[in-house]
Parts: structure tokens; C-alpha cells; sequence
């Protein structure tokens, strides 16, 4: 005789019994439900350890004083040396930022960059950006150079006041 809808089970070991907590001693899971004895683990609402929990203690996140602020609206500035821009750039043409993104020196990311004056210099390089050190403008005015400074591009909050 073939097999019919009526006989078809799951292979032996594919399917376990539902656990039957709270049946009686006999089942091995009566009285306490397999959560042990008393505690804070065999109440409801207890979901494990959560980070900073010190067992109903006040943790020390929240006994420490709360000090200083965040700005908002500072504005990270993006910083690159006077010897990086000096290695790529042969000093023909206007060092701006787009020209420094589309070699690949500045993320697309950065609103305002500043130069510093950390490397040598020896091309006569016009830069233009939103911020310099005093030590850049120094050493690009000695090389011959000039120093510009752009306006930072609006951002969407001042755009909107």
C-alpha cells in the first residue's frame, strides 16, 4: 500500500514537543517554571543584563555629574599641508578645492578646509581655500605664491534663516 495524506508525518527527530512549563512536579518544569528559586531573575519584566545595570544600584553613568556642551553648529574644518598640495601640484594652474577633490585630497564631505604650513614649499602655488595658518601664508608668500581666502559654502540651516 503507497502512502496518503492521511499518513505522512515528519522524519523521526524533525519536530520536538512543545515545553509544557507549570504542569506539575512530575513534568520536571512544575512550581517555578524552570526559573530556579526566588530572585530578580525569576520575576517578569526581567530581560537580562542591559549595559550599566548595577542591579537596581543607581549606575555610574547617572552618579556622575553631567559637564560641558556640544556645539551644534561648529564647523570641522578639513586640514592639508603646504608640502601635500606642493607634491601634487606643479604650481601652472589655481590650486582651489575642487581642484584638490578631483585629485583626491579632500573628501566630498568637507565644507571648510584649511591649509597649514607643515612641509616645504619651493613652487609658486596660488591656493585658494577657507582658512590658512599663518605659517602657510608665510611660506606660500616667500615661494612667490598667494594665499586667497573663499567663503565657506552656506549650509542648509544658515540657507534657511
Amino acid at each position: 500500500m503507497g502512502t496518503t495524506l492521511s499518513t505522512l508525518a515528519p522524519n523521526r527527530g524533525a519536530t520536538k514537543t512543545k515545553k509544557r512549563i507549570g504542569r506539575g512536579r512530575g513534568s520536571g518544569t512544575g512550581k517555578t517554571s524552570g526559573r530556579g528559586m526566588k530572585g530578580q531573575k525569576a520575576r517578569t519584566g526581567h530581560h537580562g543584563a542591559i549595559k550599566g545595570f548595577e542591579g537596581g544600584q543607581m549606575p555610574l553613568q547617572r552618579r556622575l555629574p553631567k559637564r560641558g556642551f556640544k556645539n551644534l553648529f561648529r564647523v570641522e574644518a578639513f586640514a592639508i599641508n603646504v608640502g601635500l598640495l606642493a607634491s601634487v601640484f606643479d604650481g601652472s594652474e589655481v590650486v582651489d578645492v575642487d581642484a584638490m577633490r578631483k585629485v583626491g585630497l579632500v573628501p566630498k564631505r568637507a565644507e571648510v578646509i584649511k591649509v597649514l604650513g607643515e612641509g616645504t614649499l619651493d613652487k609658486k602655488l596660488v591656493v585658494r581655500a577657507h582658512r590658512f595658518s599663518k605659517s602657510a601664508t608665510e611660506k606660500l608668500q616667500a615661494a612667490g605664491g598667494a594665499a586667497e581666502v573663499i567663503a565657506a559654502a552656506p549650509t542648509a540651516e544658515s540657507a534657511s534663516e
